[in-house]
This record gives C-alpha cells, structure tokens and sequence, in this order.
C-alpha cells in the first residue's frame, strides 16, 4: 500500500533555534492567545464573534495605511501610485463584506446566549472605521467624544480629521493639473464633511465626456474618478450587508452601544462621500 504522506525535502529548514521562523515573524503566539471570550460559562460562538472583528480590525490597519498612503502620493501629484492604493483599498473592502456571512451563520438564539455579556462594547466604537470615514470625506468632530477615554484613538481619530481627506487631495490635483475647482473648494476647512458642490460637476463631466480623446494625464484622472466611485460603492455594499447581518440576527432591538440598532445603520446608507461624482451621471449624455 502507498504511503500517503509527502516527504519533507533535504533543504527545507527545520531547525528554528537560532533562526526567524513563521510564528515569530507574525508573533503568532501573541496574536493567537488575544481571542478572550467574556461570557461565562464560554459560549462557543462568541470565538467566531470575537476573531470576526478582530479580523475586520486588522484589515482596516491596512486599508488606513493604504489610504493615508494614496492621500500621500496626490498631494505629491504621483496619481498612479495613488491609483495602486486605491486598487488594494477596493479588494479589502470586498473581503470586508464577505466577512459579514460568516458571522450570518450566527443565528439569533445563539447571539442571544452571550450576547448580554457584551455590555456595552460595540462596533460604533471602531476607531479605524470611524477614521476610515473621515479619510474619505465624512467627517464628524462630535464622534471624538466616543473615545475620550481612549488616549490612542481619540488621537487617531483626531488627525484623520485635521488632515484633508482623499477627496480633498484628488480635487487639489485636479487643481494643479488646470481643472477649474473653485476656491472655496480648494479653502475649505478640512475638518467638515464635504457638502455636495454644484460648480464641481462641470469639472467632472469634462473630464468624462473627453476622456478618450484625453492625454495620458486626463485618462488617469478619468480612471480616477471610477475608482473612487467603486471605493464609495463598495462601502455601501459593506453598510448594506452589516445592516442585514444585525437585522436578522437581533431584529430591531437596540445596539449595545445604544443606538437604535437596524434603523440606525439603515440611516447611514444614506451618506456620501463623493456626491458630484454621482451627481455627474445625470448631466453626462444630457442636451
């Protein structure tokens, strides 16, 4: 009978004594022991629950790093590096989503069993997805004050909201590059959220309705635009799926954190971050 077993090569190494290994690159004795289930006696569940977010978190250091990085590369008028990031960004955010059927497989008597033990512990209080939003342009000094006992997010959340978002660097690139972007655009205090502006649209349906018989440059800021509306596009699609996830797992029972749960995250689906760049749709192919 076959031996049903693959044998290890010569040159594989094995001895780990002295040298680098997988587990201590990724400090996976640290990163594997921070699972810590509250609910007593331990539920089976709650793992699922807590490596679902924990997951969720770390994606989210990545996608920060990648934005603050493409914010980076515009100011610097590099629009294709920008473009890259942007790219990786979008992936993220799929794998993001599908997340959300996963923890669909929880079904509500089973939530219910350790969800009380939660306390008041909520995903509102993401500090990097907070500082997600405010890097696209959804900016809200008033969710400062959710982390004021958090000395690390209340100061990341803090500098994600004084620096001008993506949105900001890619209309003052356009800027540079001689696209008409008003001044008071150009001006305005980065700390609000951006306010849908009629005299950008104008901006944008030249650039799509001359985009292919554009220079390199303009064909880039073209592809650009699109990238930016998947970026917003796929952040609905992760609202949307939340939103479902909590609704047929509590109902409409309230969140932990204290909102008014579904109905609340249903309101969210409403925000924008890039208006002008939908409004554009309308006017393009319009007499």
């Amino acid at each position: 009978m076959t031996d049903n077993t693959r044998p290890i090569e010569e040159s594989i190494v094995t001895d780990f004594s002295t040298r680098m290994s997988y587990g201590s690159y990724l400090a996976l004795d640290e990163l594997l022991s921070i699972q810590r289930p509250v609910s007593t006696p331990v539920h089976h569940d709650e793992l699922l629950f807590i490596v679902q977010h924990q997951t969720s978190e770390l994606w989210l250091k990545l996608v920060l790093h990648e934005v603050r990085s493409a914010c980076a590369a515009l100011a610097s008028d590099d629009i294709g590096t920008a473009l890259k990031r942007i790219a990786r960004v979008k992936h993220i955010q799929e794998v993001l989503t599908q997340q959300w059927s996963v923890l669909a497989t929880l079904t509500p008597t089973e939530y219910a069993e350790f969800r009380g033990f939660l306390a008041n512990s909520s995903g509102f209080q993401s500090h990097q997805y907070r500082a997600f939003e405010f890097l696209l342009g959804n900016k809200n000094a008033r969710m400062l004050s959710v982390f004021e006992s958090d000395p690390v997010g209340h100061a990341a959340l803090t500098e994600a909201l004084e620096a001008p978002s993506l949105y900001d660097e890619f209309l003052r690139f356009l800027s540079r590059a001689g696209f008409a972007i008003p001044a008071s655009v150009l001006e305005r205090d980065v700390t609000l959220a951006h306010v849908f502006t009629p005299e950008l649209v104008p901006v944008f349906r030249q650039i799509y309705e001359g985009a292919h018989d554009a220079d390199a440059l303009q064909w880039r800021v073209y592809e650009a635009c699109e990238e930016l509306v998947d970026l917003e596009d796929n952040f609905h699609f992760w609202r949307f799926r939340h939103m479902r996830t909590v609704n047929r797992t509590i109902g409409i029972k309230a969140g932990t954190g204290g909102s008014s749960g579904v109905d609340f995250l249903k309101r969210a689906l409403d925000l924008t971050f890039f208006p002008e760049l939908f409004a554009v749709r309308t006017e393009i192919g319009a007499s």
